[in-house]
């Protein structure tokens, strides 16, 4: 029985099926690494209140831990409360529309509904209070949050992000009295030994234990 196609033909039909399988596969390797991305992530995340870290953390000063007030001994660092967004805007710019939202919390006793910017899959642990314990400052995770409008995430949170500062943290440990310190700090490596030391880092064994995050 003769061919349908030639061999030639036949060729080159083999060639395109496997020019496609190949674009495809490239495609979904780069849908994988856009959703990992920080880059991807630099669309600011809309709030109920249009909250500016700039302003408030920026120009006015005002410490982390003012808003987030579990952050050093809770997993979770907290969500600023209708009484403390009221600490000040009981009189500061108290009939803004901005703060429309605001106002009827406090008229309904219902909590502001924000916006997550960083959250993580269920099935990972993350305890603030730790991180903070041992000298990772705010802007290690956050990023200049001082410079931020608007809040968005700079950091992919995927899991070799993470593990790579497991590995060696030394880079990423600050002073004590900079961990909320909305600044860049540059140590020699004498000074990163000592902060490694001081939170007893030395062995990364446990940091990258599966059980460490995963429990």
């Amino acid at each position: 029985m003769p061919q349908a196609f030639s061999l030639r033909a036949d060729l080159v039909v083999k060639l395109v099926l496997i020019a496609l399988l190949v674009m495809a596969f490239v495609l979904l390797a780069f849908a994988s690494w856009s959703v990992a991305s920080p880059s991807d992530n630099l669309s600011a995340v809309l709030q109920p209140i249009p909250f500016s870290h700039k302003h408030h953390v920026g120009d006015d000063g005002i410490d982390c831990r003012y808003c987030h007030t579990t952050v050093e001994n809770s997993s979770s660092a907290g969500m600023p409360s209708t009484d403390i967004c009221l600490s000040c805007h009981s009189q500061l710019y108290k009939d803004a529309p901005l703060l429309a939202a605001l106002r009827n919390s406090a008229a309904t006793g219902k909590p502001i509904a924000w916006n997550r910017v960083y959250d993580l899959p269920d099935f990972v642990f993350f305890n603030h209070s730790v991180h903070v314990a041992k000298g990772v400052a705010c802007i290690e995770c956050h990023g200049r949050v001082d410079q931020m409008p608007l809040m968005w995430r700079t950091a992919s949170l995927d899991m070799q992000w993470c593990l790579a500062c497991h590995r060696d943290p030394a880079p990423h440990l600050h002073p004590a009295s900079e961990v909320f310190q909305m600044k860049d700090v540059h140590l020699d490596e004498a000074a990163h030994r000592q902060l490694v030391a001081h939170a007893h880092l030395e062995s990364t064994r446990r940091l990258t234990d599966c059980s460490t995050c995963h429990r």
